[in-house]
């Protein structure tokens, strides 16, 4: 068991409310709301990180308070009274399991566009755009003001009728941080000008909420105590704004951020992604509390108990935000307490969750398919009835969660692998120093694969003789894949692909045409390594942006790495044919728009097309199964066994064994995929 004195797990006390220790998820949008509001997917994600012991869930990232702030993407809409409902049993089931709920309220501001929701003009104390979301805002008017600060009130109201222990207001990026912001706020009179002046939009909101629901709601603001931006808000303004919420009376706590949202690359260095610094802003989160002497909460990139335990015990915060580690394992404070730290599911960094969300409208975690999908997919596998002898070909990412989730409903697994190490494309993709962190996706398998004594067979090729030797009743197939590079009209046998360079097989040439028609990451770590080694890089793409696949957090490492080199960006054009050409490749390119046919002269081009399925096993293996390798989709979607035979088949099956294959092995997709095959797939089995 964990020790008693253990730093996390005192209890807080906040005014009348008491956390039971000292670990939160800090507010964030995953985005599964419906209609708005937050129904049964989004209270059981919050509900099983309740139930596995955490203090304080944050809710809503962020809930929109008025109609002209409509949603960047699936946030609450606090504006509407059948919100209470839904945020009563979402409240209520986390009290059940002690764990106190708050909710972030927002006005987005100039922070999203007029053509979404009601059509309404966006607005903010300046006429100034902001870059991500685009929006030219209309400056406020007196009006304006009012009528927000009443909506905040109006929210907070139907918050405290859920029966929730407190609201946080966004202050950083949204209308609040608009207004105190020198970079942001244009406006004369009373709102704008002095510090005072720009802070007295947050005071008066704050002032309105407590008017109108007294003590029944504590009331917290997340703000940006340092923009790093010159002209913006600076350290010891920061600290002067502190100072004023503290005098105001009205605000509980402070929840610290330092930097700005209004880029990618601005929002990357407050949500730093791997290969960044763990916890950058801590230590001036720290000063903060220190210095203005409040309730202090912070999280940026705390991915780990040791860091969050330092955050504590130094006294740098009273409440340590862990957002994402909860999103690989929300389990991880109950782990804490039974003295389980080595089986929390780390969080790599990966970032996928935050990118998704804007790139495919819900947030999942990259190496746990039952973060948001609590409904369907558990958190805790269950043992089976009975013992089943499983076999599985290849150790990446899907053979090894197959690997896992087999073992802990307590089968007998064999793992065949035909390299000398685990890890498959996972492996390739860590050898960028940046991105060494996804190996902890491999690492946590393994450990937990070895706590469950599977075998592993590795350096072994597996023949379909070998496989049915063993005797077993199911067998995995995941293999991966190899990279797809023959996509040229005429030429292909003088390309090179993605992993070529990433892997170091093939040093790069000096001047590098990267075609990048997969988009994913391997293109650009493939451009990164010929242009670390001083190679002129060309990364070119048919399609109109490029690498789609990689998303906008995790696009700021690279351009840092590539856009002082010799790198351009070319998009719309497609890589048809290459030729010699004395002892340099002619490569003819054309259009998707037009016929073309230019000609360009490269030392080495490079393909990056994603992987075609090693999927001989496979074929080889199905005629001996008893379902011909055959998956029931409706049971699969469904989180269901699967009990097909070969009744669908023209031909039944002839073996013993059932027969599937997941994550590349089946097509080129991504991590997510490959862990999410295994997952649904082997949880019944």
């Amino acid at each position: 068991m964990a020790q008693v004195n253990d730093p996390l797990l005192q209890p807080y006390k906040l005014k009348h409310l008491t956390l039971k220790n000292r670990i939160m998820t800090t507010s964030h949008e995953p985005a599964y709301p419906e209609d708005g509001m937050p129904k049964d997917r989004y209270r059981a994600y919050h509900v099983e990180r309740a139930r596995a012991g955490i203090a304080m869930t944050m809710t809503a990232g962020s809930a929109a308070v008025s109609k002209d702030s409509p949603p960047v993407f699936n946030n609450v809409l606090a504006y509407k009274d059948e919100v209470v409902g839904w945020m009563k049993q979402l409240t209520d089931e986390c009290h059940e399991h002690g764990c106190a709920v708050m909710i972030q309220l927002t006005h987005l501001g100039r922070r999203t566009h007029w053509n979404k929701g009601d059509w309404l003009p966006a607005i903010s104390p300046s006429h100034q755009r902001e870059p991500a979301h685009r929006a030219f805002p209309k400056k406020m008017e007196d009006w304006d003001i009012a009528r927000v600060i009443a909506d905040y009130a109006d929210a907070a109201e139907r918050m405290a009728a859920a029966g929730l222990d407190g609201v946080e207001l966004e202050c950083y990026g949204h209308l609040m941080d608009q207004f105190m912001s020198p970079l942001t706020n244009e406006l004369d009179g009373a709102y704008g000008g002095s510090l005072e002046n720009r802070a007295r939009f947050a005071l008066d909101v704050v002032a309105a909420i407590k008017a109108r629901v007294g003590d029944k709601l504590l009331v917290g603001v997340r703000y940006t105590a340092d923009e790093t931006a010159n002209g913006g808000i600076s350290e010891d303004e920061g600290v002067a704004i502190g100072h004023l919420f503290k005098a105001s009376g009205h605000v509980d706590f402070l929840n610290v951020i330092r930097g700005q949202i209004h880029t990618d690359p601005a929002m990357t260095d407050v949500i730093p992604v791997q290969g960044m610094k763990s916890a950058p802003h801590l230590d001036f989160a720290g000063r903060i509390r220190a210095e203005v002497g409040m309730p202090t909460f912070h999280a940026a990139r705390i991915p780990d108990v040791a860091t969050a335990r330092h955050a504590i015990a130094d006294g740098k915060l009273d409440m340590v935000g862990m957002t994402r580690a909860h999103m690989a394992d929300p389990h991880l404070v109950r782990k804490i307490m039974e003295g389980r730290e080595h089986d929390i599911r780390p969080c790599v960094g990966a970032t996928y969750c935050l990118d998704r969300i804007y790139q495919a409208g819900d947030a999942l975690c990259i190496h746990n398919p039952a973060t948001g999908r609590e409904l369907t997919m558990p958190h805790t596998i269950a043992l089976a009835e009975t013992r089943k002898r499983i076999v599985i070909v290849g150790a990446g990412p899907a053979g090894l969660e197959a690997a896992r989730v087999a073992a802990e409903r307590g089968h007998k697994v064999t793992v065949i692998e035909a390299q000398p190490d685990p890890g498959g494309q996972i492996r390739l993709t860590a050898q960028n120093p940046r991105r060494k962190e996804m190996i902890g996706i491999i690492e946590w398998r393994m450990a937990q694969c070895a706590a469950r004594d599977v075998e592993f067979r590795f350096n072994s090729w597996a023949e379909a003789e070998d496989v049915i030797a063993e005797n077993p009743d199911v067998v995995i197939i995941a293999t991966g894949g190899l990279p797809h590079t023959e996509v040229l009209e005429t030429g292909n046998e003088l390309v090179v692909s993605s992993w070529d360079l990433i892997s170091g097989d093939i040093k790069p040439g000096k001047t590098v045409l990267v075609y990048d028609d997969a988009g994913d990451h391997a293109g650009l770590q493939a451009a990164e390594v010929a242009a670390k080694a001083g190679a002129s890089v060309e990364i070119m793409t048919p399609d109109r942006s490029f690498a789609p696949d990689v998303m906008a957090m995790n696009l700021v490492p690279y351009m840092r790495a590539l856009q002082d080199k010799d790198v351009t960006f070319t998009v719309t054009y497609r890589l048809t044919s290459v030729e010699r050409d004395g002892n340099r490749l002619k490569a003819v390119i054309g259009s998707d728009y037009m016929p073309l046919a230019k000609e360009r002269h490269f030392d080495q081009i490079v393909i990056n097309h994603g992987t075609l399925p090693l999927d001989e096993l496979y074929f080889e293996l199905k005629p001996h199964s008893s379902n011909l390798g055959q998956v029931d989709y409706e049971a699969f979607i469904a989180g269901k066994p699967q009990m097909l035979t070969g009744g669908l088949s023209a031909e039944g099956g002839t073996g013993g064994f059932q027969l599937f294959r997941i994550g590349d092995a089946v097509a080129a997709r991504n991590t997510h995929a490959a862990i999410y095959d295994a997952l649904r797939l082997m949880k019944d089995i």
